[in-house]
């Protein structure tokens, strides 16, 4: 989503501090969200400035680099636990990994590790 112009910040500003309207009344006459125009209120009177404020990211995925190695570990034990995946990872790539870390980067890939009932477990069926 693009951010409000400086000069629709500086419209609401003024209607707003104007005594005229109310909060909500400034929100639906720019077709803003209360919450933006309350929050801009607050910024203008705590540092008295109206511009957007810098996009910045998250941190970097840890695990990205090591997406087609998870791949084909889950493709070649689909039933491997979280905790196994870790382990594995730790011992061939030298990175440790928390099982948290590994269950967001499997849903980054569209991986799961549920396992199903059909499936053979690692190849022995019993019965």
């Amino acid at each position: 989503m693009k951010a409000y112009s400086v000069d629709l910040r500086e419209r609401i500003i003024i209607a707003a501090e104007s005594g005229q309207y109310s909060q909500a009344e400034v929100s639906e006459q720019f077709q803003v969200s209360q919450s933006f125009v309350e929050k801009l209120l607050c910024r203008w009177h705590k540092i008295g400035d109206l511009s957007p404020k810098v996009y910045t990211p998250g941190p970097k995925r840890v695990l990205a680099p090591y997406g087609t190695w998870i791949r084909a570990a889950v493709r070649e034990q689909p039933d491997i636990t979280l905790e196994e995946l870790c382990e594995q990872l730790e011992e061939e790539c030298e990175i440790i990994a928390h099982p948290s870390m590994m269950w967001r980067e499997l849903a980054w890939l569209d991986l799961t590790l549920k396992k199903s009932r059909s499936t053979i477990v690692r190849g022995i069926r019993h019965g």
